[in-house]
């Protein structure tokens, strides 16, 4: 069916839902022009289930940052990101060998062994930013903890963290970037940067080995008969840093600005720590850090009834989905005790995101230290309503978010 649905607006930026609910209701997809240069959008669970268990039918092709950098930023930079060994774009066997090889070093003991630096790093930028009557969340918190975690994971010097966050944001940046411009020549100029400093990082460890995430990949790769090149690696590390950083970065963000929302939820959270673990999965629901994913009909084929010729776009539109009353009761109601089953956000089967728990982990114990230190929390005056959203339409949070807070006396933090 041709949906007449308008185009993206800065309203919609601010809440998509009421968009998303007018896909929802006329059916379970839609073709939209004004989306992706115009796509299919599924909004039910059980067609974007369908579709994520079908790797081969639908290439994750285009979630790769090269597909969707325009033209402009040059042929060498594009094929940096469409390396065929990708995590992100690969489809089975090929996948499969890889997923397995990537797993061998970043496992599940090296995420969970990462929580006692992540309280350390947490605690101290809150206790920087908690000294102070109104603070940033995102620029003082929520950014900076995932890049040192994963800066850390990959042996980053700490002098170039800062740089590591620019070159992720630099990255997703060009992804939304159309025709020629002085930005555009900027971000290629930082991009060839992460490029030159990955590659220099892996080819030290090859020589070197540390105790380090890269030197991990460099051992499971030559157990394998050294399968992975270098450009193979960068991939990787790149992949782990860009959605690292944006997941976590955003689960944190989003989430507060549903507790200010929903003070009483705040008032559940502080007076049971137990139901935090399940509150995060309810933030990653209500407001996720990833809207939507994209893929690509290999061949012809339909879904629902609804023809879908080879080679157009899909979008899997987890942000109605995860707000279908058929599937949770009172959808738009914040509930951190709501149970949930299956959720779509890190994706399904075969590329089932490989960071999720790094991910939870790390919104886990922000909040946690949150409460842990802070009585309330309020919105910065004039800031509920003006919060800037980023405009990416894939990726959603806020890019700044003013708050006071009233911490606990010092003892309770010792």
């Amino acid at each position: 069916m041709q949906s007449s649905t308008p185009s993206l607006t800065p309203d919609i930026t601010r809440d998509p839902y009421p968009f998303y609910a007018s896909l929802r209701e006329a059916g379970p997809i839609q073709f939209v022009p004004s989306l992706m240069r115009g796509c299919y959008v599924l909004t039910h669970q059980e067609e974007i289930l369908s579709v994520l268990k079908n790797p081969i039918l639908f290439s994750s092709k285009l979630m790769a940052p090269g597909a969707m950098m325009p033209k402009e930023i040059g042929e060498d930079v594009i094929r940096l990101f469409l390396v065929e060994n990708n995590l992100l774009t690969s489809s089975p066997p090929l996948h499969t060998r890889l997923r397995n090889l990537v797993g061998r070093a970043f496992t599940a003991r090296r995420v969970a062994d990462l929580e006692p630096r992540m309280r350390e790093i947490s605690g101290q930028l809150l206790d920087a930013v908690l000294a102070r009557e109104e603070f940033d969340l995102i620029s003082e918190v929520a950014a900076p903890l995932p890049v040192i975690v994963i800066a850390e994971m990959l042996g980053v010097e700490p002098e170039r963290r800062l740089d590591f966050k620019r070159w992720s944001d630099d990255v997703l940046r060009a992804t939304a970037m159309t025709g020629a411009s002085e930005e555009l020549s900027r971000l290629r100029q930082s991009i060839l940067e992460f490029h030159a400093y990955l590659e220099a990082a892996i080819e030290q460890r090859r020589r070197e080995p540390r105790n380090d995430l890269i030197s991990a990949l460099i051992k499971a790769s030559e157990d394998e008969g050294g399968f992975l090149s270098t450009l193979d690696i960068m991939a990787f590390t790149r992949l782990l840093l860009i959605t690292g950083n944006e997941t976590s970065t955003n689960l944190i963000g989003n989430g507060m600005v549903a507790l200010l929302r929903h003070p009483s939820e705040w008032e559940r959270l502080a007076a049971d720590p137990s139901l935090m673990p399940n509150a995060i999965e309810e933030m990653l629901r209500y407001d996720s850090p990833g809207q939507a994913l994209l893929r690509l009909a290999t061949e012809d084929t339909e879904i629902s009834g609804q023809a879908i010729p080879k080679g157009s776009r899909v979008m899997l539109l987890l942000g109605a989905a995860q707000r279908d009353p058929r599937r949770f009761p009172e959808p738009d109601r914040f509930d951190v005790t709501r149970e949930i089953q299956a959720p779509l956000f890190f994706g399904y089967g075969t590329h089932f995101c490989l960071g999720a728990p790094l991910a939870r982990l790390e919104g886990k114990v922000a909040f946690e230290e949150i409460f842990r230190r802070v009585r309330r929390v309020s919105f910065a005056p004039g800031q509920e309503d003006s919060i800037p959203w980023n405009h990416a339409f894939l990726i959603r949070g806020p890019k700044s978010l003013r708050l006071k807070a009233e911490p606990y006396p010092a003892a309770r933090t010792a």
